[in-house]
């Protein structure tokens, strides 16, 4: 079980140094802005969506490892999918975070299995998402409050 948190940290460690669809979306025709008060976490997250599919999604902001590696990694898993997917996804991903189940369909983003113990890291986790989600609802704004 050690190598295998290790191997969590080590994946979320490479997005936060190295976030991926980082920087801003110029030709978006979707866009929203989270922002978590508690701890200071603020994204913004931008999406083309052509036809029913997410054809491109970045993010800039600022926030923690947890947060940052999160929207690294919700970027790469929702481009290409359709908006029905990517609710699936967010509704995946809320559950592996907040309760014990697992869904081995969320494949790399199963290393946010463990923000469960830590309650308060849970939205560190889930801003990218909610986010997204805001922004696919034609919403401009998200806060965790």
């Amino acid at each position: 079980m050690t190598d295998l948190r290790e191997l969590y940290q080590e994946v979320i460690l490479d997005h936060y140094k190295n976030p991926r669809n980082f920087g801003d979306l110029a030709e978006a025709t979707h866009r929203a802005v989270g922002d978590n008060p508690l701890c200071g976490d603020n994204i913004i997250v931008s999406v083309r969506i052509d036809g029913d599919r997410v054809s491109e999604v970045q993010f800039t902001g600022s926030g923690c490892a947890i947060s940052t590696a999160s929207a690294s990694l919700m970027t790469e898993s929702v481009t290409g999918k359709t908006l029905n997917d990517c609710e699936m996804a967010f509704r995946d991903f809320h559950e592996l975070v907040t309760s014990e189940q697992g869904h081995a369909a969320l494949g790399k983003l199963a290393v946010f299995a463990g923000v469960r113990e830590f309650p308060s890291r849970v939205k560190c986790a889930t801003l990218a998402w909610h986010t997204l989600r805001a922004a696919l609802a034609g919403a401009k704004k998200v806060t965790t409050e």
